[in-house]
């Protein structure tokens, strides 16, 4: 079996659907609601926060400096060179 490259991505998302079943399953054994109002916002929080994590990973491995994105720095005044 060949290795592959870890997906942070796939990996966050994965973990917290499983960790939002499991709280849904526990709440419905223990006769307890779960606050939807909470859990979304919460969801989407976390994926964002993964997407751009998974995003800056990529862009480290791709050996692009994050400070390259950015526009370069005016040029030093010629009269304040000696």
């Amino acid at each position: 079996m060949r290795k592959h490259r870890l997906d942070v991505y796939s990996l966050i998302a994965g973990t917290l659907f499983t960790v939002i079943a499991v709280l849904y399953l526990v709440a419905s054994l223990n006769d307890r609601t779960v606050n939807g109002r909470i859990v979304l916002p919460v969801t989407f929080i976390v994926l964002g926060t993964a997407g751009l994590a998974g995003a800056v990973s990529a862009m480290t491995r791709r050996g692009r400096p994050a400070g390259q994105l950015q526009a370069d720095p005016t040029p030093a005044d010629p009269e304040d060179t000696p």
